[in-house]
């Protein structure tokens, strides 16, 4: 059984985990819920069936968490997941939850499931970790990875059926190797490009209109136009560039797949703001290449580029000016 787990929304991962905690520990296992305090936990009450050991099986209040991420090829060592001396991490943010839990009774054994991969010595430090910060013992502490959880899923094969992962409820998942590519050719040859114009593209519609039907704050419209509009000429200019051909295809396919992605995710969001926000997010997580410094302030002008040219988002029956 192999998953996109990446694709996969925060809510579609917490289900597929309740459903194999139900397996794992019982059915009682009660899904996972905001707390007070902002956190989700998914929670159990008892004797577990199967975990650690039908010989050895925790007895008491385990607390579940589930930590998912749209990134591809992540781990648990990463520095925004896991630091001993960081607090702004994943896992440090969890761990004042953690601490006030026990120190009320409320957990006695501490499970973490995760999109990533984790390697043995990783699990062991974590699990150290973890266990002189919350007072638990390491006994007491799973962590599950991707490694695991493929056997997880392979074992109890009717979970993935009840946790019933409809595509319709994934959120909004755009490919970003493609882009990468364009992004790494531009950043290469942006200093031969001299066909710098003075005024950038015009805009197929009004830079306001097509704001006001994509409902894209004045604030925020403003702030893009301001640092990226200087960067749509040299954009234009590469890819109009008759040995670019491929690139300017490959772009062409990009912004196909963005604005079908967007049309069918629009209502999720609010404003185009949370959409432009959301996008420069997923394509940082999912590739390395992209969340360079050297071309992230790339991406995002080529993401602007995409809005400007009227590629993606709406653009209602105005004729251009």
């Amino acid at each position: 059984m192999r998953f996109d787990y990446q694709d996969l929304s925060d809510g579609q991962f917490e289900d597929l985990i309740v459903f194999l905690c139900q397996r794992l520990l019982g059915v009682s296992v009660q899904g996972f819920a905001k707390g007070p305090d902002g956190g989700r936990d998914a929670k159990f009450v008892g004797t577990a069936e199967l975990h650690p050991s039908k010989a050895a099986p925790w007895v008491g209040t385990t607390i579940v968490q589930a930590k998912h991420t749209n990134g591809y090829n992540r781990n648990f060592s990463e520095s925004d997941f896991f630091s001993t001396t960081a607090k702004n991490t994943v896992l440090g943010k969890e761990i004042p939850r953690i601490k006030k839990l026990r120190k009320s009774k409320q957990l006695d054994h501490y499970m973490l499931f995760a999109n990533r991969r984790l390697a043995g010595g990783a699990e062991s430090e974590i699990r150290a970790h973890l266990a002189m910060q919350c007072d638990i013992p390491e006994s007491s502490i799973y962590l599950c990875g991707l490694e695991q959880l493929e056997v997880w899923l392979r074992t109890f094969p009717d979970v993935v059926g009840k946790a019933n992962l409809d595509p319709v409820d994934s959120p909004l998942i755009v490919t970003s190797d493609d882009l990468a590519e364009v992004v790494q050719a531009l950043a290469r040859q942006r200093s031969n490009v001299s066909a710098v114009l003075d005024d950038p593209p015009t805009p197929r519609v009004s830079y306001e209109q097509k704001n006001a039907l994509n409902i894209m704050t004045a604030e925020y419209a403003k702030a893009q136009r301001r640092r990226y509009l200087k960067e749509t000429a040299q954009i234009q200019a590469f890819l109009a560039a008759p040995e670019n051909f491929e690139l300017l295809r490959l772009y062409e396919s990009i912004v196909d797949e963005f604005q079908l992605k967007i049309i069918a995710k629009r209502k999720d969001y609010q404003t185009f703001d949370n959409v432009m926000e959301y996008l420069v997010d997923l394509l940082f997580g999912r590739d390395p290449i992209l969340r360079q410094r050297s071309h992230k302030r790339l991406t995002r002008a080529v993401l602007f580029y995409m809005y400007w040219n009227c590629d993606i988002g709406e653009v209602g029956d105005v004729t251009a000016n």
